[in-house]
C-alpha cells in the first residue's frame, strides 16, 4: 500500500528536494506541494482526492503559517497526520506545533533514513518523536493537572500501552480485544480528556503519572 504525502513549504528548491526524497520511498508518494497554509485550505476544500495521509509542514511561511495550518487541518481533517519539518529547533516553536496538533517534529537536515522511519512510524503508531522532542514533552508536562476523571481499568491499560511503540492493532492483540473496541477507547478518551491525538494522550498519561517513562 502506498500512502500519500503533501509538502507545505514556501522554499521551492527545498520543497522539490524533499519531494524527490519522499518519492524514493517504497510506501510513500507525494500528492502535491503547497507554498503556504492558504493553498492547503484551498486544495483540501477543492476535492476529497486532495486529502493526503500525511502532511509535511514547514513552520514559518507567509500568508498562513505552519501552526495556523496545522490547527486548521486537525480541526477539519482529524484523520490527516501533520509532521513538522523545519529549520527551527527552539523549544517554543516545537511546543507550538505539537500543541497545534502535529504528531512529529523533524529538522530539515534530517537524514533520509530518519525521515522514512518517521513517516512509517506515524502510519503505524500515530506519532513519531526524536529523543530530544520526547524529553522536551516530558519536561513540559511536569506538574499537576486536574485528575478528577474516572477511568475504567481497560481505559488505563489502553493509555499505558499507548505510551509505548505498539500500534493500535498490537494494543488490541495484547488486550485481547478487537481493533474496533480499541478505536472506541481511543475516541472516547480523546473527547474525555480534550486531546487531539495520541501525542496528547501520552502527555496526559505522563503528566498524571498514569505512565512513567
Amino acid at each position: 500500500m502506498t500512502y500519500s504525502v503533501v509538502i507545505v513549504d514556501d522554499h521551492t528548491l527545498l520543497s522539490q528536494a524533499i519531494e524527490s526524497m519522499v518519492n524514493m520511498f517504497d510506501k510513500f508518494k507525494v500528492l502535491y506541494t503547497c507554498k503556504n497554509g492558504k493553498e492547503v485550505v484551498a486544495k483540501f476544500s477543492a476535492s476529497p482526492k486532495n486529502i493526503p495521509d500525511i502532511v509535511l509542514m514547514d513552520v514559518n511561511m507567509p500568508v498562513m503559517n505552519g501552526v495556523e495550518t496545522t490547527q486548521w487541518i486537525v480541526e477539519n481533517h482529524p484523520n490527516v497526520y501533520v509532521m513538522a519539518l523545519s529549520v527551527e529547533d527552539t523549544d517554543t516553536t516545537i511546543l507550538k506545533m505539537i500543541q497545534a496538533g502535529a504528531v512529529g517534529y523533524l529538522l530539515k537536515d534530517t537524514e533520509k533514513e530518519v525521515l522514512y522511519k518517521a513517516l512509517s512510524e506515524i502510519i503505524d503508531n500515530g506519532f513519531y518523536h526524536t529523543k530530544n522532542v520526547t524529553n522536551l514533552l516530558i519536561n513540559t508536562v511536569s506538574g499537576k493537572e486536574n485528575t478528577t476523571h474516572q477511568f475504567k481499568e481497560n481505559e488505563l491499560t489502553f493509555m499505558k500501552l499507548s505510551c509505548t511503540e505498539l500500534t493500535y492493532k498490537e494494543i488490541a492483540d495484547k488486550m485481547c480485544l478487537s481493533p474496533k473496541t480499541i478505536d472506541g477507547y481511543r475516541d472516547s478518551l480523546f473527547v474525555k480528556l480534550n486531546v487531539r491525538n495520541r501525542v496528547g494522550l501520552v502527555m496526559y498519561a505522563i503528566k498524571n503519572k498514569i505512565y512513567t517513562p
